[in-house]
């Protein structure tokens, strides 16, 4: 076999055993310049329609927020919903890029002082357990993205177990599995009812007074497989 055969082979048989680290990208993210610098570090990019997050990386979900977007999602509490709805997803970040070019605490935006934004931030790690991530910029922002995607899970001690859930917890687990429902909403529902099984002999319209239009997701409960 000629010698050039061999290095073609073994060349072929590197790159089909070299790993893919895929990031899936919501498709409103196209345009952002963390996608161009992504590919450059050698990430597999796949775009879809996400309706939580603006990247999934492995079984994390993360939101990312330039400063000025940050503040104005904060002001219009659109960050709010989306905090919530983060909370579907047991590992979750949010990335706030550009504190390099802009200042995040400036008591001169008008409608909010430095300290209204440094409390937002701790309620986020405090209430609603989000890691926050400053970032740089937008290369730094895919350097983290990379090295998440390329960081190896650590095996659990054989002595590891499941956290075991309360009755409260399970019963606030199976709610939150209907969607549109999040953990504010179980609770309220479950305090008011006490039990899953006159919650779901309550009347439609009757539960409307307390979800609105969310009532309908019910429906499922009369659903055939």
């Amino acid at each position: 076999m000629p010698l050039l055969d061999i290095f073609s082979q073994d060349k072929e048989k590197k790159e089909r055993n070299r790993e893919k680290f895929k990031i899936i990208v919501d498709n409103r993210e196209k345009n952002s310049l963390v996608i161009s610098e992504l590919v450059s570090l050698g990430m597999e990019v796949e775009f879809k329609h996400l309706l939580v997050a603006d990247f999934l990386v492995k079984d994390v979900a993360i939101e990312r927020k330039t400063v000025s977007d940050f503040i104005s999602s904060m002001l219009n509490k659109r960050l709010l919903r989306q905090l919530e709805e983060l909370q579907q997803y047991p590992n979750k970040l949010l990335i706030i890029e550009g504190i390099e070019n802009r200042e995040l605490y400036n008591d001169n935006i008008p409608g909010i002082n430095a300290n209204a934004i440094r409390g937002f931030l701790l309620s986020m790690l405090l209430k609603h357990k989000i890691p926050i991530i400053f970032t740089k910029d937008y290369q730094d922002t895919a350097k983290f993205l990379s090295v998440l995607a390329k960081k190896k899970e650590t095996e659990s001690g054989i002595r590891a177990r499941k956290k075991a859930f309360s009755k409260k917890e399970q019963l606030q687990y199976i709610l939150e599995g209907f969607p549109g429902i999040g953990p504010k909403t179980a609770k309220k529902l479950l305090k008011k009812y006490k039990t899953i099984k006159k919650l779901i002999n309550t009347s439609r319209e009757e539960l409307k007074k307390d979800l609105g239009k969310k009532a309908e997701i019910f429906k499922l409960l009369e659903q055939e497989y």
